[in-house]
């Protein structure tokens, strides 16, 4: 069966989105990414270009920097079944043909493209004067209205994050149970029954008085007399508007729209169900909403068993995870949406899945770079991470953190990358850095424990083996005395036995180095890098070392710009430097 479907959406500088061009999936799309990136703005740009009603007010906020005079426009290509009857209007609208990506004008000969399918472009466009115009664009280039009839025949069931009143609970005016009960005479009948009672007997003596005094006050201006009291249609709220489910709730009726939001959201789904003959386009902001991670299966489940597209926000990790056959989709800082796929996202979605709902995620290649990022870009933004929206995820390895990069700059997205530098896949990350720019930061050579250790002083290394919390400073020791071959193992005894080799002991036990000849005892010796700085702590260690020593205008050059790129991506302005 053909719903309504939305191939391609066009936004262009609406509210904080300058522009973005996409083509969601038919089914399920599932939205992802931080803190006001554009996730609720896409979805009311699609609701504003399909609501069933016309707004009355555009405010100066839904222009892009509140700029009114260039406008802003919302443009989709749309394929409608039939029964919309968008082309059995007293003025129809021609179709254009699909060619999978794009709608294009057809051909005077009828040479349609192979697998062609008729579809329609319809656009909404706020104006300077602060206006909407409604449009069906044309394929010779011309516009028609767009009108509100039509768009309630489209369909639309809007959930939003934080609708108290959720309207597809009353009798608005195309809204779900208005299109489910489909008596176009209720509203004349209820005004009518609701004229038959005396109002005005309700008043108290004194507004009576003054009613008869209002009432003498018109006709003595020859104005319109015999003033009463009864309910009246007008601007605002229409009197069915202000009818809604009720339910029972113990011996108590209540209003269907004071319940829960979470029973809500269901409650409007299930009346959209019950319309056997529409099958409506949804948009969910913020899913999770009101629903324990449960009932947040349930509606997931719901929404992919649906026939009909819907648009779906989260920052619920246990909403993710249920939505196996959505589409996954990314916003980044910059306001692009790129399709999360492929087996490497899916293993970290998986893992991390707040990988997928910050603001600027950061893959770092292990367990010590992402101790290091911590570190480093916490001192960059004066505190916290998480309050910025900055993620640091553990890429698991070289091999693994490319993948996951390359498969997040193939959306079009734009992450960060802190990696080491291993002489491998020279090409792979040149394009990478072309695309990430300062956000991806690479050793010039090895990695930060041989970076941190080669630049520090012969008078520093001590102070590299002394582990602040004073827990593995023994461990340390044992593991350099271990490979001199001595008993003892304090650090006046290890100098004088590495004499000038102390510099290239550390790094061998930092990075867990096999000597020769040591093959048979291999696990013990790589495992002594546990010790040193192969954990979170420890790359949080070395960057604290690189400060307290007196390292950092050696490494400024190349570690502040990343630094300032994570600054411009959460919008802050950039640094001269970084305090010790």
């Amino acid at each position: 069966m053909t719903v309504p479907t939305i191939l391609r959406l066009k936004i262009d500088r609406f509210r904080g989105l300058k522009a973005i061009d996409w083509s969601p999936s038919p089914g399920l799309n599932l939205i992802l990414g931080g803190g006001d990136v554009g996730k609720t703005t896409i979805l009311d740009a699609i609701a504003l270009l399909l609501s069933p009603v016309n707004p009355a007010n555009l405010p100066d906020t839904d222009f892009y920097g509140r700029e009114i005079e260039p406008g802003f426009s919302i443009e989709a290509v749309l394929s409608l079944p039939a029964t919309i009857g968008i082309h059995t209007q007293l003025k129809p609208s021609w179709p254009w043909d699909w060619t999978g990506t794009d709608a294009i004008a057809p051909s005077l000969e009828g040479d349609a493209p192979v697998d062609s399918k008729p579809v329609y472009r319809v656009r909404v466009r706020g104006t300077e004067d602060l206006e909407l115009y409604y449009e069906i664009i044309q394929p010779d280039g011309t516009a028609d209205h767009f009108p509100v009839s039509l768009r309630r025949q489209i369909g639309l069931v809007r959930l939003g994050g934080d609708d108290r009143n959720d309207r597809d609970l009353r009798l608005v005016q195309g809204s779900a149970l208005d299109r489910l009960l489909s008596d176009k005479g209720l509203r004349s009948r209820m005004a009518s029954t609701l004229a038959d009672h005396a109002i005005k007997d309700e008043l108290a003596d004194s507004a009576k008085a003054s009613l008869a005094d209002l009432d003498k006050a018109f006709a003595a201006r020859s104005l319109p007399s015999g003033l009463d009291l009864q309910i009246t249609g007008g601007q605002g709220a229409s009197i069915a508007s202000m009818v809604g489910l009720t339910a029972q709730r113990g011996a108590m009726t209540l209003p269907l729209a004071s319940w829960g939001a979470g029973t809500r959201r269901l409650s409007a789904l299930a009346i959209a169900e019950q319309n056997q003959s529409e099958t409506p386009i949804t948009v969910v902001d913020e899913v999770e909403r009101g629903l324990e991670p449960y009932r947040q299966r349930v509606l997931m489940d719901k929404l992919q068993e649906m026939a009909t597209q819907a648009f779906v926000t989260t920052h619920s990790p246990a909403t993710i995870s249920a939505a196996t056959k959505a589409t996954l989709w990314y916003v980044d800082h910059e306001g692009h949406i790129g399709a999360i796929k492929g087996k490497v996202t899916e293993q970290h979605r998986a893992r991390d899945p707040e990988l997928f709902l910050s603001r600027i995620a950061i893959v770092a290649e292990g367990a010590t770079e992402c101790g290091a990022v911590r570190s480093l870009v916490g001192r960059a933004l004066g505190g916290a991470l998480a309050p910025h929206g900055v993620h640091v995820c553990d890429g698991g390895g070289h091999e693994s953190t490319l993948g996951l990069l390359q498969a997040l700059a193939k959306s079009g997205l734009r992450f960060g990358g802190f990696v080491d530098e291993e002489g491998k896949h020279a090409d792979s990350w040149a394009t990478l850095k072309s695309h990430l720019g300062a956000l991806l930061f690479r050793w010039e050579k090895g990695c930060i424990e041989e970076e941190i250790v080669t630049a520090a002083a012969d008078n520093q290394l001590d102070q590299l083996i002394i582990d602040p919390s004073g827990e593995k400073t023994g461990t340390r020791l044992y593991t350099l005395a271990m490979r001199l071959g001595i008993e003892t193992k304090d650090l006046a005894s290890i100098r004088a036995a590495a004499g000038g080799g102390l510099r290239p002991l550390i790094l061998e036990a930092a990075l867990g180095k096999v000597p020769a000849g040591k093959e048979d005892d291999k696990k013990s010796y790589k495992s002594q890098s546990q010790a040193w700085f192969k954990t979170v702590a420890g790359g949080r260690e070395l960057i604290d070392k690189m400060f307290a020593l007196g390292l950092w205008p050696g490494f400024r050059p190349r570690l502040l710009p990343f630094c300032n790129a994570v600054r411009d991506a959460v919008g802050l302005d950039g640094l001269s430097d970084l305090s010790a």
